[in-house]
């Protein structure tokens, strides 16, 4: 490790972080469109608070027999984790969802190596060099190219509220550098259970004295069939997907592990393609630049 940049190791990435890296974008792409069939019946504040409910009841199992164990001078950066890579999101990607697609959302996701490498230089004193900033640029041409081309990936509706995303992604940035800098030598579980439950019983308290949860879940017809969406949501995308990531970070640096965020805009847009979308050449071409992007980046 390079003693004088915590935040980043050296050049060897291992075929299993590579694994890792493919296997989140698989289950973060795929969580775009449970967000979507959430948020079709219940509230994005619904859906936010379910989705960190169930997964702070999901670690109380985890977390209780490591408590005394647990290094509780860092709570501060725990619950930064906790409200940035977790909480906050949480809510900006269902809201954004009402107006954008999944798809969309899935794309602008790739904005976050972006801002990882940002304020990894800005305020976690990264290291920096070229081939990391060209690999940025390329992912984000990339995700770009998704973008323009047209309504089939899903450019109709109040496009402002991508910036609920940008906001979204700006958190992720800010959680995989404080877990990277702060929180390396902690194992990646704990980091989990410690941040999503102290977000996560808030949440809880919120979701059923603040809100008319019971009452949907009771009377709309797809009540339960969603609640299974959010529930799948949080165990596999939030609670799951976040041991690896933080597994990932620790194993690897920040900015290749937020490049996972180059790879679910194709898992996305593969969802609506079995949705029934049109996919062109065009596509595939853009998704070759962002694996090009992180290719370079990873160094």
């Amino acid at each position: 490790m390079n003693k004088q940049n915590p935040t980043l190791l050296d050049n060897n990435i291992s075929l299993r972080s590579w694994a890792t890296l493919f296997l989140l974008s698989i289950i973060w792409g795929t969580s775009y469109i449970l967000i979507k069939k959430g948020v079709e019946v219940y509230s994005p504040y619904q859906v936010a608070c379910l989705r960190l409910s169930i997964s702070a009841l999901a670690f109380l199992p985890v977390l209780v027999p490591i408590w005394k164990k647990i290094d509780w001078s860092k709570w501060g950066y725990l619950l930064l984790v906790g409200l940035t890579g977790t909480a906050i999101p949480s809510f900006m990607f269902p809201i954004a969802q009402t107006e954008i697609s999944s798809s969309v959302a899935g794309i602008l996701n790739s904005l976050t190596p972006l801002f990882t490498m940002v304020l990894g230089i800005l305020i976690f004193s990264a290291s920096f060099n070229w081939a990391k900033l060209l690999g940025v640029i390329l992912g984000l041409v990339g995700a770009a190219g998704l973008i323009i081309m047209g309504n089939q990936v899903g450019l109709k509706g109040n496009m402002w509220f991508s910036l609920f995303v940008v906001i979204g992604c700006i958190c992720y940035a800010t959680s995989g550098n404080t877990v990277g800098v702060y929180l390396r030598n902690m194992k990646s579980v704990t980091i989990s259970a410690v941040s999503f439950v102290m977000v996560g019983i808030p949440a809880a308290i919120i979701l059923f004295t603040a809100t008319d949860f019971m009452t949907t879940l009771h009377s709309h017809p797809e009540g339960w069939t969603a609640l299974g969406y959010i529930t799948l949501l949080a165990l596999a995308s939030t609670v799951f997907a976040s041991i690896l990531f933080f597994k990932l970070i620790q194993d690897t640096n920040p900015l290749f592990s937020s490049t996972v965020s180059y790879l679910v805009p194709a898992v996305a847009v593969l969802w609506g393609f079995l949705d029934g979308e049109t996919i062109s050449v065009m596509h595939f071409l853009a998704m070759i630049l962002i694996l090009l992007g992180v290719y370079l980046s990873r160094n």
